[in-house]
């Protein structure tokens, strides 16, 4: 996945634990808490604090003056007002019109970190375990479904007045893109390998119906790589370019099916595992792995294949991005993308803002619309879509196998090194992009482009309208 860099109003969430516990089954009530220094977050009962190298922002709580802190309180407090759950304020008070429950057990180091640094410091206060919520994907939801009513219009309007820019240090350039990949991708194989299913695809299955169980994802991930395979027209001889490598399940499949195959990664542990797979599967003569950045590849190719790759390449290469896409597609070639798109007035609204999934999470990432990648390819390149079929539900049945699998494996993630705090980062994480994709705030679609004939321009290849579907 380029999983969701996707914000959602308030890019955040509570744990599926109980609210007594973090999702690693750690006691986190207040009454069990361990006392903290003034400023800094408390340690759960039974656990050690967090490290302060590793987490300066969780242990020692940013500071914001009064009154930015009183202007927080209470625009969120209007906000959870109108809202249907109920937040209940340090055991005392609840507001909300009722229903999923959002335990904020310290509302003075909620509204303060809110204060301090907006949308970032809600996400931060929960890592801390400010707040909770016995179903966190029950809270996330409720916000993404108003996530243009969350904050007032005139501070709308004056977003870039108080929402945090991306730093420049975050900038896809080649160089950027990288660091950007390498933060997430490069974090363990062994760590993904514990809540992915055994063809390691990270990236959104194909079900045939719901609820989706465990025992079913591999034969989900297959089905969703067959119908890129099958929309890019790949089989025996075919000239296959993948950007994005992943662990190499799609490359394996492609070369099952007769393909020659180069696929190009930034992450130097996926790359090492991809080959490694690769070769077991007997198709190393069929494969090249490159450690390359898409923008250096050369040569010609029947069939480009990416998925879930163009939410890590940031807006201002998108033009680069579909322009390289067109340079190295041969006549007569295809192009498959499975792509996770936001509305494109959110897009429009937030695509400078720097969030906690950019923060924690994916640095650099920025997920496009429909509307987004039909301005860039027809105002830069010759492609056009020619198909495009939405699941967005699908994702979202993905994401909670994967968030059951993490919460039930805490004690291995925990023998792996990860402490609890990276443990709450990751469940809200993954909650929280299962969220967007419940409340139909984001979507998972994959698109089949096609170059236009030289003497056309504008609109779908000839003869080929574009054709939607949602699965």
């Amino acid at each position: 996945m380029t999983a969701p860099t996707h914000q959602l109003p308030a890019d955040r969430t509570p744990d599926p634990a109980d609210r007594t516990a973090d999702p690693a089954g750690q006691t986190a009530h207040p009454s069990g808490q361990v006392p903290a220094p003034r400023g800094q977050a408390p340690a759960p009962a039974g656990q050690q604090s967090p490290d302060p190298e590793r987490w300066p922002d969780i242990v020692t709580r940013p500071r914001a003056s009064r009154a930015r802190t009183a202007v927080a309180r209470r625009i969120v407090r209007h906000a959870l007002a109108k809202l249907p759950l109920r937040a209940r304020l340090a055991g005392v008070e609840d507001i909300g019109l009722g229903g999923p429950l959002m335990d904020i057990r310290d509302p003075d180091a909620f509204f303060g970190r809110i204060g301090a640094s907006g949308l970032i410091g809600f996400g931060e206060s929960y890592m801390a375990g400010e707040w909770d919520a016995p179903d966190l994907v029950a809270v996330l939801t409720v916000l993404a479904d108003n996530a243009a009513e969350l904050i007032p219009a005139p501070l709308q309007r004056l977003r870039s007045l108080w929402a945090l820019r991306k730093p420049e240090a975050q900038l896809n350039t080649p160089e950027g893109s990288r660091d950007n990949i390498s933060h997430h991708y490069d974090l363990s194989n062994d760590l993904f390998a514990l809540f992915l299913d055994e063809t390691l695809s990270y990236s959104s299955a194909v079900f045939r119906g719901f609820p989706a169980e465990q025992a079913l994802l591999p034969a989900a991930q297959h089905r969703k790589i067959d119908r890129l395979l099958d929309s890019a027209g790949v089989g025996e001889g075919t000239r296959l370019l993948e950007i994005g490598t992943g662990w190499g399940e799609l490359a394996i499949r492609a070369a099952a099916r007769g393909a020659r195959v180069t696929t190009v990664t930034l992450s130097a542990e996926q790359r090492e595992l991809a080959r490694t797979r690769i070769s077991e599967a007997g198709f190393a003569d069929r494969v090249e792995v490159r450690l390359s950045d898409y923008r250096q590849v050369t040569g010609a190719y029947d069939a480009i294949v990416s998925v879930e790759m163009i939410e890590a390449v940031g807006e201002e290469f998108w033009p680069v991005y579909f322009e390289t896409l067109d340079r190295l597609l041969a006549p007569g070639g295809r192009i498959a993308l499975q792509a996770i798109t936001m509305p494109d007035d959110r897009l429009r609204a937030s695509r400078s803002t720097y969030t906690w999934i950019h923060k924690y999470i994916f640095p650099g990432g920025l997920l496009p619309s429909t509307e987004a990648i039909e301005r860039v390819t027809t105002e830069h390149t010759r492609l056009r879509t020619a198909q495009r079929i939405g699941y967005g539900a699908h994702y979202a049945e993905t994401l909670r196998l994967w968030r059951e699998r993490f919460t039930e494996r805490s004690a291995e993630v925990d023998a792996l090194g990860f402490d609890a705090v990276f443990r709450r980062m990751w469940t809200f994480y993954l909650a929280y992009s299962e969220a967007g994709f419940r409340s139909g705030y984001l979507d998972v679609q994959q698109l089949l482009l096609t170059r236009e004939p030289a003497d056309r321009t504008g609109g779908a290849p000839a003869g080929d309208p574009t054709h939607q579907e949602t699965l």
